[in-house]
């Protein structure tokens, strides 16, 4: 069975090399919307796959990291990641192009970690992320699956290559969260949200 819970944010970027000139040349933005897809065989104790209600922890937390800010590829120019993360308190710096198909991708890899790491209370079993979808426009998305996610051919996402500014740490509820996420720590969740 699947479940999906919808997130949105609001976010600037630059895609380079991209056919369109708009898009490759110009700080353009989107009001994205990214379906998380989350699937088992299995129900927990009330009978669900995997409560909404802890989707409001960590995935939407990291989802809204990206809401009012900057979305930048560390291999851009120089001058321009300067520039921006300069005078925007708001970035997150990327190990790839921030496309919508390389944002699916961020997305995947970044929950699948958080599901695998958060601790399980209500019996839930054999939760996995089945596909991301980011819609960059009402009429565009990028759907991402596993394999998609794990593609060196797509350009390898190392989490600890991704970088969020301070203000965006600042506002995280566990100020530790990334860190323990880089260190394959358990992510405890409360019982009762």
């Amino acid at each position: 069975m699947i479940i999906r819970k919808l997130f949105k944010f609001e976010n600037a970027h630059i895609v380079r090399n991209c056919s369109t000139k708009r898009c490759s040349q110009n700080i353009h933005g989107h009001s994205y919307k990214v379906e998380v897809i989350i699937e088992s065989n299995y129900l927990d104790n009330g009978q669900m796959v995997y409560d909404f209600g802890l989707t409001k922890l960590y995935i939407k937390e990291i989802i809204d990291s990206f809401d009012h800010a900057i979305t930048l590829w560390r291999d851009d120019d120089k001058e321009y990641l300067e520039a921006m993360k300069c005078f925007s308190k708001r970035w997150i710096e990327l190990p790839v192009n921030p496309s919508a198909e390389q944002f699916s991708r961020v997305f995947f890899c970044i929950i699948d970690k958080i599901l695998e790491l958060s601790k399980k209370k209500n019996n839930e079993k054999e939760i996995k992320l089945h596909s991301i979808i980011v819609h960059e426009t009402d009429t565009g998305y990028a759907q991402c699956f596993r394999e998609d996610a794990y593609s060196k051919l797509m350009g390898e996402i190392n989490l600890e290559e991704i970088i969020f500014s301070q203000e965006i740490q600042n506002e995280w509820s566990d100020k530790e969260f990334w860190q323990k996420i880089l260190q394959n720590n358990i992510l405890d969740v409360p019982k009762l949200i």
